[in-house]
C-alpha cells in the first residue's frame, strides 16, 4: 500500500488532504464525517474581528433602544457590561471542535488591530488546537502609502504572535502582492510554519435590472489550481516552510499535480460543498491507485519532480503570456471548432 504520509507545519499528517477554514467545521457531526472520509487535518472556521464588532454594536443597540421611554423607566435592560470584543462561544466550539475528533484541529485567525492579533491568538491556544493559521490580505481603497508597508505589516504581525504562542503558525496570503515570492521568504524567515496559497478573497457583483451590488459566493473553479501550482513549483526547496495548495482542487488528480509540483498537502473547501465530504475518500483512492500504477512508495518518490528546482522543463516558470509552440495554437483552434 502506498505511503501517504507527509508534514505540515511540523505538524504528521496521515495523507496530504487536509479540509480548509469553512462553516462546515463549525457541525461536530462534519468534523466526523471529514475524519471517516479520510481527512488528515481541519481549519476550523475563521474567527473574524469584524464580526464581534458587529456582534457587539447589534447588542449594544438593544439594550439602548429603549433608554429613557419615560421619566420613570431609564432602562429596559440590566446595566451589564458589554463582553469586550471576543466571542466566547468561538473558542468554546473551537475547544469542542478539537476533543470531537483525533486528527489535527487548526484555528484561523481574521483580525483587525494589530493587538488583537496578539489577544486573541493567545486566547485561542488556550484552547488546544494543533496549530494557527493568519489570514493576511488588504483591501486596495487608498492611494497614498508606501508600497510595502503592508508586507511590513504582515511580518511585523507575525514575529508578534510568534513570540506569545508556543503552537506552530501558518499564514494564508492572497497572491496580490507586488512580489510574492519576497514576501514569502521574508515570513518563512520571520517563523512561518506554513503557507497556504492561495485566500479566496470575496469579490462584487453587480445585477444590472436593479443596479445593485450582489454577494455571490466564491467558490473556485478547476482553472484555479494553476496559480498556486505554479508557486508550488517555484517554492520547492527553496524555504523552509510547508507549503500548503489551496483553490481549484476537486480530484486526486488535482492533488497528484500539486504534490508533482511541490506542495506538502491541499485545502479542500468548494469541492466539499458541491460534491460532499465523501469526496476526500475518493480522492485518496485515486491518489493510491495512481502511486502503485507509476510505483511510487511515497509521496516523497515524486514530491517536486516538477519543480522549477527538479523539472528539465523551466519554460512553465518563467512564461507569463501564451506562445503559439507551447500552446500548440493548431490543436486548441480545432479541439473547440474555432475557424479563422
Amino acid at each position: 500500500m502506498a505511503d501517504l504520509t507527509t508534514k505540515y507545519m511540523g505538524l504528521e499528517l496521515k495523507n496530504p488532504i487536509i479540509v480548509g477554514a469553512c462553516n462546515l467545521a463549525t457541525e461536530i457531526r462534519n468534523l466526523k464525517k471529514m475524519e471517516e472520509a479520510g481527512a488528515a487535518a481541519v481549519v476550523y472556521k475563521s474567527l473574524f474581528e469584524e464580526e464581534v464588532h458587529l456582534e457587539n454594536l447589534e447588542l449594544f443597540e438593544r439594550r439602548t433602544e429603549y433608554e429613557e421611554r419615560h421619566a420613570e423607566m431609564v432602562t429596559l435592560f440590566p446595566n451589564a457590561k458589554l463582553d469586550p470584543a471576543f466571542p466566547e462561544d468561538h473558542l468554546s466550539n473551537l475547544r469542542k471542535a478539537k476533543e470531537s475528533v483525533s486528527i489535527p484541529v487548526i484555528a484561523s485567525l481574521n483580525a483587525v488591530y494589530d493587538e488583537t492579533w496578539i489577544e486573541y491568538a493567545e486566547k485561542i491556544e488556550e484552547t488546544g488546537v494543533d496549530g494557527l493559521e493568519l489570514n493576511f490580505y488588504t483591501v486596495p481603497e487608498k492611494f497614498d502609502g508606501e508600497y510595502d508597508d503592508i508586507e511590513k505589516r504582515h511580518i511585523k504581525i507575525l514575529l508578534d504572535v510568534k513570540s506569545v504562542i508556543s503552537i506552530p503558525v501558518a499564514v494564508k496570503l492572497s497572491p496580490f502582492y507586488s512580489n510574492p515570492l519576497r514576501l514569502i521568504s521574508d515570513l518563512d524567515k520571520a517563523g512561518a510554519s506554513g503557507m497556504v496559497l492561495f485566500n479566496r478573497l470575496f469579490q462584487p457583483d453587480i445585477d444590472i435590472q436593479t443596479e445593485q451590488h450582489q454577494f455571490p459566493y466564491n467558490l473556485s473553479n478547476p482553472e484555479d489550481i494553476r496559480l498556486p501550482l505554479r508557486f508550488a513549483g517555484l517554492l520547492y526547496q527553496n524555504i523552509k516552510a510547508s507549503v500548503c495548495a489551496n483553490s481549484g482542487i476537486f480530484s486526486g488528480q488535482d492533488v497528484i499535480k500539486l504534490i508533482l509540483a511541490g506542495a506538502d498537502c491541499v485545502a479542500l473547501v468548494s469541492t466539499l460543498y458541491l460534491n460532499q465530504i465523501d469526496i476526500i475518500s475518493t480522492m485518496l483512492k485515486e491518489i493510491e491507485k495512481w502511486m502503485e500504477k507509476k510505483g511510487y512508495q511515497s509521496l516523497g518518490d515524486f514530491r517536486g519532480k516538477l519543480s522549477r528546482k527538479l523539472s528539465e522543463n523551466r519554460l512553465p516558470f518563467h512564461r507569463a503570456q501564451y506562445l503559439d509552440f507551447m500552446m500548440g495554437t493548431t490543436e486548441i483552434l480545432k479541439k473547440y471548432k474555432i475557424i479563422i
